[in-house]
């Protein structure tokens, strides 16, 4: 049993490193954030109907549940929308240390969700979290624009969270990513259409929509197959052998692991100044504390 443990656990830190290299894959390949994530979310879920088709998952739902998931695809939509927006308005190492801030989201919605009361040190976390994007902010001002994008993005990931947090105690979550996903496509497609038929072909489906350069395409299919696709499968299943604490910190270490990626493959253009790295690890460093504080409680209350 240690030993399965053990491999799920470094199968982990190989899925959460493939979750960094999603924002190089946003770097890229060369289309906008709103056809990229057109493409991905299309391959994504066609690749996990392959995946439920093979493990004959059953696609029956509620109507209740169906509007439950189209909302929640739509609002991954917009995540992955302004996350890609983030990378090409600024770059790898800012989106990916904004993003962290996620945490401190959650940490506000989740008593809203739950209908639980707010503890004092994720107030105090907050304020830290803040503090960590006013230097950032203060340093690398010129990135004004994608420190933003990235703001809403991980807003809009903790929002995510929290509703698929509810769905995914109850139904099997491969079924649940296939309507998310698929949802998310006709969101984003509804969009194209109606911008199309207001004139602006530019913004909507035209013939440069669908003509991909050769690395796009091979881009496209390795961000939706083995980032999406691949990773999300293969984190539920090695979710069931690890504890939600190892879960949380390991995930944390994607900033990380995505900003390294980002300075090796992309060198100069990457490197920040010295303030950008104190603000990022004042961000980071809150959502560790945070996981740690959380630990400490449920502990507290299983002894009791």
């Amino acid at each position: 049993m240690p030993n399965v443990k053990l491999q799920n656990y470094l199968h982990f830190h190989f899925i959460v490193f493939v979750w960094g290299f999603t924002a190089i894959l946003g770097e890229l390949i060369s289309i906008d954030a709103l056809p990229l994530v057109w493409y991905r979310m299309l391959m994504a879920s066609g690749f996990i109907y392959i995946y439920v088709y093979i493990r004959k998952v059953s696609l029956n739902i509620s109507t209740k549940l169906l509007v439950t998931l189209c909302i929640a695809g739509a609002i991954i939509a917009l995540h992955w929308i302004t996350f890609f927006a983030a990378i090409k308005a600024s770059n790898v190492s800012i989106t990916l240390a904004v993003l962290s801030t996620g945490a401190f989201f959650t940490s506000i919605l989740e008593p809203i969700f739950y209908k639980r009361k707010l503890i004092w040190y994720e107030v105090v976390f907050g304020l830290m979290v803040i503090c960590g994007l006013y230097i950032i902010f203060n340093v690398e001002g010129d990135y004004y624009l994608g420190i933003i994008y990235a703001i809403c993005s991980a807003f809009l990931s903790s929002v995510f969270s929290l509703i698929n947090g509810k769905i995914a105690q109850q139904y099997t979550p491969s079924m649940i990513s296939f309507y998310e996903l698929l949802s998310g496509v006709g969101f984003v497609t509804i969009y194209l259409i109606g911008v199309s038929f207001l004139g602006n072909e530019n913004d909507g489906f035209s013939v440069a929509f669908f003509q991909l350069s050769t690395s796009d395409w091979v881009y496209l299919i390795i961000l939706a197959s083995f980032c999406t696709a691949y990773a999300f499968i293969g984190s539920v299943q090695v979710m069931k052998y690890l504890s939600p604490y190892t879960v949380m910190l390991t995930i944390n270490l994607e900033p990380v692991y995505g900003i390294v990626l980002a300075y090796l493959i992309f060198g100069d253009s990457e490197k920040m100044n010295p303030g950008f790295y104190y603000g990022a690890l004042i961000i980071l460093g809150t959502v560790v504390l945070n996981g740690i504080f959380k630990n400490i409680k449920k502990r507290k209350r299983q002894r009791s």
